[in-house]
């Protein structure tokens, strides 16, 4: 009888083998470690990025750390980050009796790091095989025009760590047999990262999220059916045949998915894939709309489900909701209380945006929040910072309005042509600089004044309102080049645009540039030299 083949290998242990590359605050040098050992240098806040982090991956890679490292030590009995690596290891071995669970390649019948067993079956047989690292990504590269498809044929086990994170906790569908995940508004959304952290490096922002997903984590289950001990945290342990799903009232509330059916394999050390199609998808929630208690997921109250962003990403007006409307009901990510005192914030917005068969870009933001600002938006003065945002709006759009007036005006060589659709676009086209220009200067703008004392705030309203006519105007004037060439028709259609962009700010029914005109008559007024008969002398 011959001898019995050897155990098939398990290849780049997490637990123990140096495969991530992180570079250190201060000197930027390149440090490889262990997940325990990366997990340390976080408690330390020694972590500044990651060189083989892409940046749509930044959302998952710190929801993964930070979900991981709450389940580890909820079910050490603990709650403090300050652990070595050796005490970060027995943690995350503690949550798993199979060793292969942390390895990147394992047997088809063992769990292997985010890679569900399927017993019973062999990998090798399925057909669709992966050779680069970007490949097993969530990004749909459409004729490779945004960003270039398999390119990573050489990649490091960290670009295929971090892709497979990024596939398995933030796809959506792609079609019969890839179905997406459940922190999602249907399979087409994406799943946001939205909360507030502290400003500084990655460390610093973790240790945060992980102290609130330990103090929230009862408050998620009770919220949403989960169970609040023993649940499936670590949804890879599970064998998965792809017929069958979990039940969300079988799973702990801070756990972390996998939505496809993909193993790893090793030839001569150089990491491919196979993946396959699943019946059904792996979580069973595609009633909830997304609202699964992801702690960095806004819920719209209204409609009742989850953020899906838009093409437009975080633009100022969503960014102006999420921070100061009423509109969403944030994660558990999300709090502006509790900092200590003059501990600087900020609003952290990620996602990326999915499309029908597309991908419609990485999107991110960041709006810093001032001890003095973080006061006012505490209680009944969020509401005043929510008015002077919702009045700045208002008048941008009147204003936007007025300059594509102008603009429709001058190329109809002034005209007043404005049936023409051709007009209309180049119009539309040469205006929407101006409101990208208000879009990025916007909450600079906008926490001037809510952090001004109440005497000076009107003067910093005029101050910005004058400012917005000066910025949309010197936009007309720069349109003026593309306008009529002829003589007589270039004097002609840039006067008209002029007066009628004078005219329409000036007559505007916008109570912010109703009150510059009075303002700026007001200062007419008082510079103007008295009567001659009250003059003294």
């Amino acid at each position: 009888m011959s001898p019995a083949p050897p155990p098939a290998p398990l290849l780049f242990n997490l637990l123990e083998d140096d495969v991530l590359r992180w570079r250190r605050v201060g000197d930027g040098q390149v440090h490889r470690s262990s997940l325990p050992g990366l997990l340390a240098a976080m408690a330390a806040d020694t972590v500044h990025d990651f060189p083989a982090l892409r940046p749509h991956q930044r959302h998952p890679w710190h929801a993964f750390l930070s979900q991981l490292a709450a389940i580890a030590l909820h079910r050490e009995g603990r709650t403090d980050t300050g652990l070595d690596a050796a005490g970060w290891r027995a943690a995350l071995m503690a949550l798993t009796p199979d060793a292969a669970a942390w390895c990147m390649v394992a047997p088809d019948d063992r769990p292997a790091f985010l890679q569900p067993p399927v017993p019973g079956e062999r990998a090798a047989d399925w057909k669709n095989v992966l050779q680069a690292a970007d490949e097993l990504d969530m990004l749909v590269t459409s004729k490779n025009h945004d960003l270039k498809a398999a390119r990573a044929y050489r990649g490091e086990p960290d670009d295929w760590l971090f892709a497979l994170v990024s596939l398995q906790t933030q796809e959506g569908f792609l079609g019969a047999g890839n179905y997406g995940i459940s922190r999602m508004n249907g399979g087409f959304a994406s799943r946001p990262g939205v909360g507030i952290a502290p400003v500084g490096h990655w460390g610093a922002r973790w240790q945060a999220d992980v102290q609130t997903l330990l103090a929230q984590r009862d408050a998620i289950a009770d919220q949403h059916g989960y169970a609040s001990e023993d649940g499936h945290a670590l949804l890879w342990l599970l064998p998965w045949n792809g017929t069958d799903s979990l039940a969300m009232g079988s799973l702990d509330p801070l756990y972390i998915e996998v939505c496809r059916r993909v193993r790893l394999s090793s030839d001569r050390q150089q990491l491919g894939a196979r993946v396959t199609g699943s019946k059904v998808a792996r979580v069973a929630g595609k009633e909830r709309n997304g609202m699964t208690g992801d702690p960095w997921t806004p819920v719209d109250a209204a409609d009742s489900k989850a953020l899906t962003v838009s093409g437009t990403g975080f633009d100022y007006k969503l960014m102006t909701e999420l921070l100061t409307g009423s509109r969403f009901t944030q994660g558990a990510a999300w709090r502006l209380d509790g900092w200590p005192d003059g501990a600087h914030v900020q609003l952290v917005a990620q996602a990326t945006v999915r499309g029908q068969g597309k991908t419609e870009g990485y999107h991110e933001r960041r709006v810093p929040i001032s001890p003095r600002l973080r006061r006012r938006m505490e209680g009944a003065q969020r509401a005043v910072v929510a008015r002077m945002a919702a009045e700045r709006i208002a008048a941008i759009a009147a204003m936007r309005k007025i300059l594509w007036s102008s603009l429709v005006l001058l190329f109809a060589n002034g005209d007043g042509d404005e049936r023409n659709d051709s007009i209309s676009d180049k119009a539309g086209r040469f205006a929407r600089p101006f409101e990208q220009g208000e879009d990025a200067r916007f909450f600079d703008d906008l926490i001037e004044e809510a952090e001004a004392p109440e005497p000076d705030t009107a003067s910093v309203r005029s101050r910005w309102a004058e400012g917005l006519v000066a910025r949309a105007e010197q936009v007309l004037h720069q349109a003026f080049d593309a306008g009529p060439r002829a003589t007589m028709q270039r004097y002609k259609a840039r006067a008209s645009a002029l007066n009628r962009f004078h005219g329409g700010w000036r007559n505007a029914k916008d109570p912010m540039l109703k009150d510059l005109v009075h303002h700026l008559a007001q200062q007419r007024r008082d510079a103007a030299p008295p009567p001659q008969g009250q003059r003294h002398g």
